[in-house]
Formats: structure tokens, C-alpha cells, sequence
């Protein structure tokens, strides 16, 4: 029966010095430490502490690199690359990558993190004993996060993404407190692993946030306004939507609440840009 695991920080003995490196013991199971993972010459019979992982050929290894991370605990990784179909790999501390599984990510690979983005994960063991990274659960988060003061309302604040759903973006802000983004709060869907800076729209008395990446009103409505004028540029001063649309067809397209939507096609109208006839919008000199 096998003691020894991957993913655990454990002292184990000095058995001998072979040439490839060191063979340790815990009196009943041999691990091998190479001769790259150790950080100092070793001693026979010395009890050193070596964290577990598994070898490119699956085998039970030792390195003398302790990540701050184990199978048990939480930790915020990078993540060093990205592989379709697959998953994406995050750097633990030591010199294997460890994979977080595509099943333990969103649906959309466009939402996947890219290098260099952060996940907050633990360590676990799939079915064959293999070494994978998993993102935390909406539970830890709770426990671990900090209650939000009143004060924050308004103000400026970042975090890094730790779940995505349809309905919107939760974050972990720098100061540990949870934040949640409304998807009208937002204009594209962050990836998970993401850091964003948002302005605190509520603070709810459980402590936790609401948080938009929208700018204030006024900024917003010019800056959205824009982004009608450029699509009616683009599809020959025309558009088949009006502030009669559908909500859903104008935050699909525009990435607006149907709200945010007039309000920039009133600026526009008034500023006598364009105008609307049938269900339809028009540049004016169309």
C-alpha cells in the first residue's frame, strides 16, 4: 500500500546517495529527490522536508522547493500557459507546472485565463493519484473573506476574478473583501484569473460588494454613444434597433442595459445625430 501522496509537504529521511540524486524514506516508502531538486548537500540518515509531486513519466518524486500551496490549503497561483481542449497550467513554486482541468473552467475558452492572469486554487488528486490544481468554491471564499466597511460606496477598487456565470463576475479584491459584477455592470465578460478596477456601487450588509466596470453616468453615456455611432458607420448609417428593442438583442450586441441604450440614443437624437423610423435608427445623413 502506498503512504506517500503527491501534493503534501512531508520530512522524510536520507536512505543513500545515488548518482542521480538522493533516495528518501519515511521507513516504509522510497522517494527519489534529483540532484536539481536539492537545495544543499544532504547527510546520510538526515531528515529533510520535501513536498511530493509526480515526474513527466508519473513517478513519485521529491523536490526541496516547498510551495506555500498543499493539498489542504489555498493559494493564489500564475498561470504560465493555456492549452485548447485542455486546460491551462499554473506555477506553483516548484518546477513542474500543474494543471487546472478545462472541466474545472468555464464553458467559453474566450473566459479562460491567459498568462499571467491569477487563480485562487488548492491542490487535489484525480482518480490515478495525478496532481491537478482546482479553483476554489464559492464556500472558501465566504469563510475566507473580509466583511466590506460602509465607507468603500464610491470608491475605486480592484480584484482578481475567482468565478464567472452568465449572470455576472465574482471577484476577491486585494483587501479580501467579495465582490460581485452584474453582467449590465459590465461591457465584456472578464476572464477568470482577471484583475479588474471597478467603482463600488453598493455595499450590502452581508459585506459583500457590487461592483461596475461601467463609468459614471455622464462618462458612460458619452463613451456608449460612440460605440453607436461607430456601428451605424460600419452597417451604412443603419441599425435594426431602436429604444423599443429587445433588452437582451441590445446587450448582445452593444454589451448595454437596454437603460444605458436610450440614454445614448437620446444624446444622440438631441445632438441631432440621428434618427429613429419604423423600429429601425439612421444617421442623419443617410
Amino acid at each position: 500500500m502506498s503512504y506517500l501522496k503527491a501534493g503534501y509537504i512531508e520530512n522524510l529521511t536520507v536512505a543513500r546517495k545515488i548518482e542521480t540524486g538522493y533516495v528518501l524514506t519515511d521507513g516504509k516508502q522510497e522517494v527519489l529527490l534529483h540532484m536539481n531538486e536539492a537545495s544543499k548537500e544532504l547527510a546520510d540518515q538526515e531528515a529533510v522536508d520535501v513536498f511530493l509531486y509526480q515526474d513527466k513519466k508519473g513517478q513519485l518524486v521529491a523536490t526541496m522547493a516547498l510551495p506555500e500551496l498543499e493539498i489542504g490549503t489555498y493559494d493564489w497561483v500564475k498561470v504560465v500557459d493555456k492549452v485548447k481542449n485542455l486546460g491551462v497550467f499554473v506555477d506553483i513554486g516548484i518546477q513542474k507546472h500543474i494543471l487546472v482541468s478545462k472541466d474545472e473552467l468555464p464553458l467559453l475558452e474566450k473566459v479562460w485565463p491567459d498568462q499571467g492572469d491569477e487563480l485562487f486554487v488548492t491542490l487535489t488528486l484525480d482518480k490515478k493519484g495525478r496532481l491537478l490544481a482546482k479553483p476554489v468554491t464559492e464556500d472558501i471564499v465566504v469563510d475566507e473573506s473580509d466583511k466590506a466597511p460602509d465607507t468603500l460606496k464610491n470608491e475605486t477598487i480592484g480584484g482578481q476574478v475567482y468565478r464567472t456565470t452568465k449572470i455576472g463576475t465574482f471577484i476577491l479584491t486585494e483587501e479580501g473583501y467579495r465582490g460581485f459584477i452584474h453582467q449590465s455592470e459590465r461591457k465584456e465578460e472578464p476572464r477568470l484569473g482577471q484583475w479588474v478596477e471597478g467603482r463600488v456601487i453598493e455595499v450590502k450588509e452581508n459585506g459583500t460588494l457590487n461592483v461596475s466596470l461601467r463609468p459614471l453616468k455622464q462618462e458612460g453615456m458619452k463613451e456608449d454613444a460612440e460605440a453607436i455611432l461607430e456601428y451605424l458607420e460600419e452597417h451604412q448609417g443603419e441599425m435594426p434597433f431602436s429604444d423599443k428593442s429587445d433588452p437582451d438583442s441590445i446587450r448582445d450586441t452593444f454589451k448595454l442595459s437596454k437603460a444605458a441604450f436610450k440614454r445614448a440614443l437620446g444624446k444622440l437624437m438631441k445632438e441631432g445625430k440621428i434618427e429613429q423610423r419604423g423600429g429601425k435608427t439612421f444617421l442623419k445623413s443617410k
